[in-house]
């Protein structure tokens, strides 16, 4: 099974594949936003060292199976955030996911990060689509599909309501189709 690269540069951040020896690192990054993280990723709040761990060991199953690709996004060596291809839209589709510590926001680096996935995504065999998920109150979130010319395909009501404390419960579905159109269906 052919898979993404497991490094790269892109601008200016490197995304490096998560392995279970960033555990240490990972945690204190997550422990040290969790107060920006906690109200989007319910996760967050219950993160401790062991769980970072044990999300780690999953990830590198994951990698093996093709399931999901989890990146370390580093600027000039230091992880400033996470991001990742996960295969949860059905066959032929790709989901980004992304954060950053609040000290990297605002710099562009979940766009950039964003804009390799997307890169690498279209070079797997067999991808005709990548989405982003995101509440409808992350405006934060928005902004990156928006820059990278994804088009809203759909916003619709989380079964169950929200899972975080910030979230309306309302999931806005972005799409970017192979050869860069956006797509409302």
């Amino acid at each position: 099974m052919e898979q993404p690269p497991e490094s790269g540069i892109s601008g200016q951040v490197e995304l490096r594949r998560l392995r279970v020896d960033d555990a240490a690192v990972l945690y204190a990054v997550v422990d040290d936003a969790r107060e920006h993280l906690a109200p989007w990723m319910p996760w967050a709040s219950g993160q401790d060292l062991a769980g970072t761990a044990a999300f780690l060991a999953a990830s590198e199953e994951s990698w093996r199976s093709g399931e999901a690709y989890e990146y370390a996004i580093l600027r000039d060596g230091e992880l400033a955030g996470s991001c990742g291809l996960m295969r949860r839209i059905g066959p032929g589709g790709l989901d980004i996911g992304y954060w950053l510590h609040p000290a990297w926001t605002g710099r562009g680096l979940a766009t950039t990060s964003a804009a390799a996935l997307v890169r690498w995504a279209f070079e797997l065999p067999g991808i005709d689509r990548v989405e982003i998920h995101h509440d409808a109150a992350n405006t934060a979130s928005a902004a990156v599909p928006r820059r990278l010319g994804f088009t809203e395909a759909g916003r619709a009501p989380v079964q169950g309501g929200p899972t975080a404390p910030a979230e309306t419960g309302i999931d806005v579905t972005w799409r970017l189709l192979a050869g860069g159109s956006g797509d409302r269906g």
